[in-house]
């Protein structure tokens, strides 16, 4: 059961013999990948214990204060769970959050008629259509259907988030002379009311996904129960028999296997990505797929 900061930091003094039973920066690498909510720790409203002194599953209350000046109690699990699906920074402090609810405009009733009534409107998307072009990339059948595992081209995957994924594709396709345009992976299980999931970087030829992860700008992308999807789409894409890097910039900790942590797209980046990619297949399979210079 969760207990004020003072009485939970007195118990561990107890517990453990010590006058600082964690030391200042004990916990840094845990929450150098949650931005906002250590800029919204004050440690002078919190006994002067410092977030670094505090594990992110501690049963503790602690005074946060948000960047427009309101303060509320929150655990740390608490906290780091609060975004949830939205962008907005406003959802790390519940004032704020609430503040920001509009009540609906009332919808006006219309009258159907009885004939009409009868009929059973289907919505449009409720599995997600699947658009392969092109030659058959991991076994698509002649009718057209795609199978699990199969990298096809989506209408529905977004547009790429950031230059630097640009970029980093852009490197990739110098090396390697595979088809860069297919966007998305058919899975076996539902991902957001979708049988695909959207890479940024589809290698179907190497079943090799990868993803190019950053806080963004607000410090919300990636972390809480973003990270808790991203972990999903990869389980998914490997029980369809992909791989997945991910390059984890800034204070992002790997994820996976094969995951690269860096600080941005860079010759030297993408070299780590090549030796993944002989890591995870084989160096002579990825060889197949390399470009050859012409030297006249």
């Amino acid at each position: 059961m969760a207990e004020p900061v003072e009485l939970w930091w007195a118990r561990r003094q107890w517990s453990k013999a010590l006058e600082i039973p964690y030391p200042v920066g004990c916990y840094r690498s845990d929450w150098e990948r949650h931005p906002v909510l250590v800029r919204q720790y004050r440690p002078d409203l919190n006994s002067g214990i410092t977030l670094t002194q505090v594990p992110p599953a501690a049963e503790v209350y602690l005074v946060w204060q948000c960047d427009f000046g309101h303060q509320f109690v929150a655990t740390p699990e608490e906290q780091r769970q609060r975004p949830g699906q939205s962008r907005r920074r406003s959802t790390w402090c519940p004032e704020c959050a609430a503040g920001a609810r509009r009540p609906r405009a009332p919808v006006p009733s219309r009258t159907v008629s009885p004939v009409r009534s009868r009929t059973r409107r289907v919505p449009v998307r409720q599995i997600s259509p699947l658009h392969p072009v092109g030659e058959a990339v991991a076994g698509k059948s002649a009718v057209g259907e795609s199978r699990v595992g199969e990298a096809f081209f989506s209408a529905l995957a977004p547009t790429p988030a950031s230059a630097a994924e640009g970029d980093l594709r852009h490197r990739l396709a110098q090396i390697f002379d595979v088809d860069f345009s297919l966007n998305a992976v058919r899975v076996g299980r539902a991902f957001f009311a979708h049988h695909e999931v959207w890479p940024d970087i589809v290698i179907a030829e190497l079943r090799v996904a990868i993803e190019y992860d950053t806080t963004g700008r607000d410090g919300l992308e990636h972390v809480g129960r973003r990270e808790d999807t991203d972990r999903r789409k990869d389980r998914l894409l490997r029980a369809a028999g992909w791989e997945v890097i991910r390059i984890r910039c800034g204070k992002l900790q790997p994820i996976g296997p094969w995951d690269i942590s860096a600080p941005g797209v860079s010759k030297k980046t993408v070299g780590r990505v090549i030796d993944r990619l002989c890591e995870i297949r084989g160096d002579l399979i990825v060889e197949c797929y390399r470009r050859r210079l012409s030297l006249t």
